[in-house]
């Protein structure tokens, strides 16, 4: 169902974007270069990549074994940045994430030795593992792109990017994200097992080696702050922000839903939805843009009701129905 709305979006109301040619061509680079490793996930690649560009972090809750630390070290090789993975367990201090400040006998002074989050690509794995205390020391660095450790404050690389992963079929032992710290993530993804002909590619690929070892840079990194600064660019009508909003708002009236997207959605659902066109060679947002990414950024910001999830419906079931239900936007000429 659409609505006509009272400006349009005319080629007079667009602001050409200086090099959105240049993002999609930038970004089919990157996705090309890492679908060398990661095959048969197209749109899975895509969508990392496109949270990448936004400045955002994933969550991949999936089971073992699909990719997931491939795809964080293809991403890592792709932009030519720094790559630390940090395993979540139990035992894991804070101190093993952001580092700690320890004393040096042959100076006799005391020095930071930063930790594994010092990097441009972090992968998490089984970020659940870990206590909530130590889970908090990652995504206050995801949120505010710096670590405080005995009162001094210092800022993470720019970029700064992180995978984290959710095993969903073990949870024994585990200490779920609590629906605040998921909002901290850009989008939810998942990889899943690979179709019969793509896993035979894997094979393969795979045979006489890795190939992640034959994988060459295709971005540098000042490129990607260059994109990222270009995606904030592409320009989003007031009936299009209006739009996202309303999606919004109807997640948080649904009576299937306990809790509904936060303004972080919002504005998260807006940046994915910049990429989105930029990556499509668009100089403007559309509403077909909102609707392509809204899944994988409101999933995990809304929590069905306990009976709703008895019944077999899920987060993604629910969205769709809600993006269905609200009125998109349409250019009006007479207006």
């Amino acid at each position: 169902m659409q609505q006509q709305v009272g400006a349009s979006v005319s080629s007079e109301a667009v602001v050409s974007v200086k090099g959105t040619p240049s993002v999609q061509n930038r970004v089919r680079d990157l996705t090309e270069a890492i679908e060398s490793v990661i095959v048969g996930k197209p749109e899975t690649v895509r969508m990392a990549g496109l949270a990448l560009i936004c400045g955002g972090h994933v969550l991949i809750e999936d089971i073992p074994g699909v990719g997931k630390t491939t795809l964080a070290k293809a991403i890592a090789r792709a932009i030519g940045g720094e790559f630390r993975r940090i395993q979540f367990t139990p035992d894991l201090l804070p101190s093993d994430v952001t580092g700690a400040t320890v004393y040096n006998q042959g100076t006799g002074g005391f020095e930071f030795h930063p930790g594994p989050i010092f990097a441009n690509v972090v992968l998490v794995d089984e970020i659940n593992r870990a206590t909530p205390k130590t889970q908090s020391a990652l995504l206050e660095a995801m949120e505010e792109r710096q670590v405080t450790t005995d009162g001094v404050t210092r800022d993470l690389p720019n970029p700064f990017f992180v995978i984290a992963t959710q095993n969903t079929v073990e949870m024994a032992g585990t200490y779920p994200l609590p629906e605040a710290q998921l909002d901290r993530f850009f989008m939810r993804l998942t990889l899943g097992y690979p179709e019969t002909k793509a896993e035979i590619e894997i094979l393969a690929s795979h045979q006489l080696e890795h190939p992640l070892e034959s994988m060459k840079e295709v971005l540098t990194m000042d490129d990607l702050l260059e994109l990222q600064a270009a995606v904030r660019e592409v320009f989003v009508h007031d009936s299009v922000r209006e739009y996202i909003v309303q999606i919004v708002r109807a997640t948080r009236e649904n009576p299937q839903l306990l809790m509904g997207a936060s303004p972080r959605g919002s504005l998260h659902l807006m940046r994915a939805a910049q990429a989105h066109a930029a990556m499509s060679g668009s100089e403007f947002v559309r509403p077909d843009d909102v609707k392509a990414v809204a899944l994988s950024v409101l999933s995990l910001r809304v929590l069905p009701r306990a009976d709703v999830r008895a019944r077999g419906t899920n987060a993604e079931q629910i969205l769709m129905k809600t993006l269905d239900s609200v009125p998109a936007p349409i250019p009006n000429p007479t207006a």
